[in-house]
């Protein structure tokens, strides 16, 4: 597997960069792989997302600091820092020699499983495999079910406002038949379990590690029962979910959304997954996002830019009255405070910047004409003048 990018070399600055080094760059970067100006390029849509992901990460004070401290795991799913830095104690500890005693969150004596370890960082904690009673008092292997993840598109407006979704997919789902044990009623432990033949006892390897404890098939009765015909035994079958989300406004290009109990069916009884949303917004054809600030081109007629004036401006919080200061160039910025992304942790919302674009009639009759002779008569030097390459 590729090794992670470091966040700082995706956009080029160190890691002692000051916020707005780190601004400046993003948006250096979003001007040059932005997919208005790379249209049907792949890879530079892709490169886009990189960047802001990036920028997502190391424009926030708090993410930040844990990237710095933690590394790529602090933008996992789930991540648990105090339990990271607990596990880090540790195994300093046990590397110097110091007496070692047991991982935090773990009771002394119990099996070393290294993935309830990485369960503990993640997330899993409580969802763990468990012992339950299936029909007929057999015992059977409980676990959560699998986290899953999806990928939704939604427009730049939604991204803005947020608003309700209903989205369709598929999921392991709970086996009526069984009530998701796995097991029918009457199916008994009549036979030997195929994990550890019926020793009780099964042995792993994780890389360089070894590890044996109680099997996890049948939690060392070295019996399992018959499984259920639906299913197979897993308590879960292929179904089809249905269900309304809310998108929250601000949410960005490849963050995540987590909806509780919605992913796969736990196993055998155990509880369910979650679910993960990844919004993937798509392009807009008048605005661009960067960061939290919008940018938009109006158009204004010559007229307009020389003399000034108030015009009509469309916004994602409706139409607002824009005043134009006389004589604006084609290209100038006027900042709308407020009328940007607003920010998932209660922040100030960002801004809308609105680029004026001047726009020549493309008609023009003889009144017209002369109108111009007597408007490029205004010009007291060459325009071009200042232009060497």
């Amino acid at each position: 597997m590729a090794a992670e990018r470091d966040l700082y070399e995706i956009l080029g600055v160190s890691r002692t960069a000051s916020a707005d080094e780190i601004k400046k760059a993003f948006r250096k970067l979003a001007r040059k792989y932005h997919p208005d100006v790379n249209p049907g390029n792949k890879q530079a849509e892709d490169r886009f997302k990189e960047i802001n992901a990036a920028f997502e990460v190391l424009s926030d004070p708090e993410k930040r600091k844990l990237y710095d401290e933690l590394g790529a795991d602090a933008l996992r799913i789930g991540f648990d820092p105090e339990k990271a830095r607990a596990y880090r104690q540790w195994r300093s500890a046990q590397q110097s020699g110091a007496p070692q005693g047991g991982f935090p969150g773990f009771e002394y004596g119990e099996e070393f499983d290294l993935g309830d370890i990485f369960e503990s960082l993640f997330g899993g904690v409580g969802r763990a495999r468990r012992r339950g009673r299936g029909p007929a008092g057999a015992e059977v292997s409980q676990r959560a079910g699998e986290d899953l993840t999806l990928e939704i598109e939604i427009g730049l407006r939604e991204a803005v406002k947020g608003g309700e979704r209903t989205i369709g997919f598929r999921r392991p789902g709970r086996c009526e038949r069984c009530a998701g044990t796995g097991v029918l009623p009457g199916g008994g432990r009549g036979r030997t379990c195929p994990t550890c033949e019926g020793s009780g006892q099964a042995r792993t390897s994780r890389g360089p590690f070894s590890f044996s404890g109680t099997c996890p098939t049948c939690n060392g009765s070295g019996k399992v029962p018959n499984a259920c015909p639906k299913c197979g035994g897993a308590g879960t079958v292929l179904e089809e979910a249905r269900i309304t989300v809310k998108v929250p406004a601000g949410v960005a290009d490849g963050s995540k959304i987590r909806l509780a109990g919605q992913g796969a069916a736990g196993v055998r009884g155990g509880p369910p997954g979650d679910l993960f949303l990844v919004p993937r917004i798509a392009t807009h054809p008048h605005v661009r996002r960067e960061g939290h600030d919008l940018y938009m081109s109006l158009p204004v007629t010559v007229r307009e830019a020389l003399e000034g004036g108030e015009v009509r401006c469309p916004t994602f919080d409706g139409d607002v009255t824009l005043k134009i200061p006389a004589g604006s160039q084609s290209g100038r910025k006027l900042r709308l405070r407020g009328l940007g992304i607003p920010s998932l942790k209660g922040g100030p919302r960002g801004d809308l910047y609105v680029e004026l674009l001047i726009v020549l009639p493309t008609q023009l009759d003889e009144a017209a004409r002369k109108a111009v002779a007597e408007l490029e008569r205004a010009y007291p030097d060459d325009v071009r003048a200042g232009v060497r390459l």
